[in-house]
C-alpha cells in the first residue's frame, strides 16, 4: 500500500503480546516507510501510566504504527496530539461525527473515552529517533459492557460502522500523512487542528501529576510543542506532556 508516496507495510495477527513491544523489536522498515501492525486479542496490552489496554475482538481495533524520524530530526514534542489529529481525521473519513480529543492521548464522543493513544520512543542504530504509536479504537458498545468505566463506541457516532479493514486503511493513511508532515514541521501544523477538536477547550480542570503535585485552571488548549496551556491565579502556565491526568474540575 502507498499513501501519498509513502510506503505503508501492514502486518495482521490473530494474537500477541503487545502490538508495540512487537514493532518496537522487530527489524526496522526503509526510510519513510510506515509499519502497521493489528492484532486480533493483545494479552499484554498497555496504555498511558502502566493501565493495561483491553481489546475485545471484533467490537474493538488495536494496531500500532512504526515510523523512523530523519536524522537530527527535532524532539517529537506533541507527537500524541498529532497523532490524535491523524485519528480524527480517519474516523470522520468514514463518516463519524462529533470526534474530539483530551490532552494529551484520549480520543472522545459524548464526552466518553472513543479510543487512547500511547507513544514509546527508541534510538536506532544509526541514531534516528524511532516512534512506534500504538492505538485502540472502540467500535461497539454491546462488546464493551464488561467495562466499569464509561466508553463511547465509534458506532454511535455514525450511520454504518464501516469494515475494519477499511478502517484500518484509513487510520493507516492519515497518520502516514501527518508522520510526513510532523517530520519536516512539528506538532506547529497541527496545532490548530487539535485545538479545534479539544474537548475541554475553555473549561475549568484539573491536571494532576504521579508525584501528587496538582494544577487547576483554565484549559486554553495547547502550544507549538504539545504543551498544555493551562489559564490560573499565576498567569498562563505550561504543563508538559508526562505522567499527568486531565479532567473536568
Amino acid at each position: 500500500m502507498v499513501c501519498d508516496g509513502i510506503p505503508v507495510e501492514i502486518e495482521l495477527l490473530d494474537v500477541c503480546e503487545s502490538t508495540n513491544s512487537a514493532l518496537l523489536d522487530a527489524p526496522a522498515a526503509p526510510p519513510a516507510t510506515l509499519q502497521v501492525l493489528a492484532c486480533e486479542r493483545q494479552l499484554a496490552g498497555r496504555g498511558r501510566r502502566g493501565r493495561s489496554w483491553l481489546s475485545w475482538g471484533k467490537g474493538s481495533l488495536t494496531f500500532s504504527v512504526r515510523w523512523q524520524f530523519p536524522v537530527g530530526a527535532a524532539s517529537p514534542s506533541g507527537l500524541s496530539l498529532a497523532a490524535g489529529v491523524a485519528v480524527a481525521r480517519a474516523c470522520e473519513a468514514v463518516g463519524a461525527r462529533d470526534v474530539m480529543l483530551k490532552w494529551p492521548n484520549d480520543v472522545l464522543s459524548g464526552g466518553n473515552k472513543l479510543g487512547g493513544i500511547l507513544i514509546e520512543l527508541a534510538t536506532s542504530a544509526s541514531g534516528a529517533t524511532v516512534a512506534v504509536i500504538g492505538i485502540g479504537l472502540n467500535l461497539r458498545r454491546a462488546d464493551a459492557t464488561a467495562l466499569d468505566v464509561p466508553v463511547a463506541a465509534l458506532e454511535e457516532t455514525m450511520v454504518v460502522l464501516p469494515a475494519r479493514s477499511r478502517l484500518l486503511g484509513e487510520l493507516a493513511g492519515q497518520l502516514a500523512r501527518m508522520l510526513s508532515v510532523f517530520s519536516r514541521e512539528g506538532f506547529a501544523a497541527f496545532r490548530d487542528e487539535w485545538q479545534a477538536r479539544n474537548a475541554h477547550a475553555g473549561l475549568p480542570v484539573q491536571v494532576t501529576g504521579d508525584l501528587g503535585w496538582s494544577r487547576s485552571g483554565v484549559c486554553l488548549g495547547a502550544d507549538d510543542d504539545g504543551a498544555l496551556l493551562l489559564g490560573s491565579e499565576l498567569g498562563r502556565e505550561r504543563v508538559l506532556s508526562g505522567d499527568v491526568s486531565l479532567r473536568s474540575a
